[in-house]
């Protein structure tokens, strides 16, 4: 089991938003915590902040997945392997 950081920064955040909801909620009994903000000086973007434990796999999927999203880009920090 892994336990990572991820960030996902959201550019069209009123248009994603509801896409990316569905992906965290498939894959809602990795994720330990999460943190969301939107940027006050811009009135179109959003950081997510998750705390995950699971497969390495299952991580690199949800990973992929909110990739695939338009305006959605994604950082890992592996914390423990």
């Amino acid at each position: 089991m892994s336990l990572t950081i991820m960030g996902i920064l959201v550019d069209r955040r009123t248009e994603s938003a509801p896409k990316v909801q569905e992906i965290l909620t498939k894959f809602g009994d990795s994720i330990l915590s999460r943190v969301g903000i939107h940027d006050p000086g811009e009135e179109d973007h959003g950081l997510i902040t998750l705390n995950i434990r699971d497969r390495e796999e299952k991580i690199h999927s949800l990973s992929k997945e909110l990739e695939s999203l338009k305006g959605v880009s994604v950082k890992t920090v592996n914390m423990k392997s």
